[in-house]
C-alpha cells in the first residue's frame, strides 16, 4: 500500500541557479547533492517539511526522455507554462515581501481567494507555484 509521496520533480534550466534559488532565496535545506552515473542528482525541501525531496532535475536526454522531448519541456519551463505546485505559508504578506526583497519575481501580489490568501512567484527557470496561506476551515 501506498503511505506518503517522498519525492516530487521539477525541472529546470540550471541546476547550480535552481540550488541558489531554492536554498538562498527560498530557504530551502539541501536534501541530497551527489553525482549519480553521469548526472547530478539534486533535492531540497522545506525545512519544516523533512520527509518531502523536491528534485531540481536538469533537462537531458535520457531512456524516458528523448532530445525533442526534453526540448519542449525546457522551452515550455522558459517560457512559464509549468506550474509546479503549492507552497504553504503562515502568512502570505510577510512572506512575499520577504522573497520579493531577495528578488523573486511575483505574477501578482496577495490576493484574497476562497482557499485563503495566495500569491503567484516564479522560479528563476520560469516555474510557477502558489504562495498559499490557507483558510482555516470549521470543522
Amino acid at each position: 500500500m501506498i503511505q506518503r509521496l517522498s519525492h516530487v520533480t521539477v525541472y529546470v534550466l540550471d541546476q547550480d541557479a535552481a540550488y541558489d534559488f531554492y536554498v538562498n532565496k527560498l530557504g530551502f535545506e539541501v536534501r541530497t547533492d551527489n553525482n549519480m552515473e553521469g548526472f547530478r542528482w539534486l533535492t531540497v525541501g522545506p525545512k519544516a517539511q523533512p520527509g518531502l525531496e523536491i528534485v531540481l532535475m536538469a533537462l537531458f536526454p535520457n531512456p524516458m526522455m528523448d532530445a525533442e522531448t526534453v526540448n519542449t519541456i525546457r522551452a515550455l519551463v522558459a517560457k512559464g507554462a509549468m506550474g509546479t505546485g503549492v507552497l504553504e505559508t503562515a502568512d502570505c504578506q510577510k512572506t512575499y515581501e520577504e522573497l520579493k526583497a531577495k528578488g523573486v519575481e511575483f505574477l501578482y501580489p496577495p490576493t484574497e481567494r476562497f482557499y485563503g490568501i495566495e500569491a503567484l512567484m516564479k522560479d528563476n527557470s520560469g516555474n510557477w507555484f502558489s504562495i498559499c496561506q490557507p483558510k482555516p476551515w470549521a470543522g
